[in-house]
């Protein structure tokens, strides 16, 4: 059975029910009950009530129907997002949000102690989002580094963008800002933009700090 963070589970054995929000290990899982105590437990003990329907994570051809004029057309709107579970909020979702007209061929790859996983691969159609990853919220110092690949395609006249390439750990100091509100998601969370745009340089600046 694949179980993942955020998942409401059933203990088999005993009369207890919860979200689960720890992988522990392979074998063991964190689940906290109503009473907000978190208990590991092997994952061959509990049974899935109900959860998340899956994402279909399978990379589709282009299927844009609506061709975007190209006056109209974003370019740019890349965002890494971080939303807390609507059931508990030491769970941490993470979501790839697409505000482009492009549509977006996407991974992501986790790095820890020198072990690599691939974790994510699909399509991120325009204007929409895609969940990525979960990770326990308290465990930011564990969490592993990101690195998230992504091609921009479209059916449009317009000039294809180069490949946009995200290699960072998310640390503590990247959450300390206020939560804004996401509109494709509906929900506050922080937000880390990908495709940010090369500071422009001032020349005039640049030759007087060399006089």
């Amino acid at each position: 059975m694949n179980l993942n963070l955020g998942d409401f589970v059933r203990f088999v054995d005993e009369n207890i029910e919860g979200y689960i929000t720890r992988i522990i290990d392979k074998d063991t899982i964190g689940v906290t009950d109503a009473n907000d105590f978190e208990i590991p437990v092997l994952a061959s003990k509990v049974t899935l009530v109900h959860g998340d329907i899956p994402d279909d994570n399978t990379v589709v051809p282009n299927r844009q129907t609506a061709a975007v004029p190209v006056t109209e057309f974003k370019k740019e709107g890349v965002y890494l997002a971080l939303i807390t579970d609507q059931h508990s909020t030491a769970v941490a979702h993470f979501h790839l949000v697409n505000e482009t007209s492009y549509q977006l061929l996407s991974s992501l790859t986790t790095e820890k102690s020198g072990t690599y996983k691939g974790e994510f691969a699909a399509l991120v159609p325009a204007g929409s989002t895609k969940k990525i990853f979960s990770a326990n919220l308290g465990d930011i110092q564990l969490w592993p580094k990101f690195t998230i690949e992504v091609l921009f395609s479209t059916s449009a006249n317009v000039a294809p963008l180069p490949p946009l390439v995200y290699s960072e750990h998310i640390k503590g100091k990247d959450l300390s800002v206020a939560k804004v509100e996401i509109a494709l998601l509906k929900q506050k969370g922080w937000l880390i933009r990908l495709d940010e745009p090369e500071p422009l340089i001032d020349l005039q600046k640049l030759k007087a700090s060399f006089s």
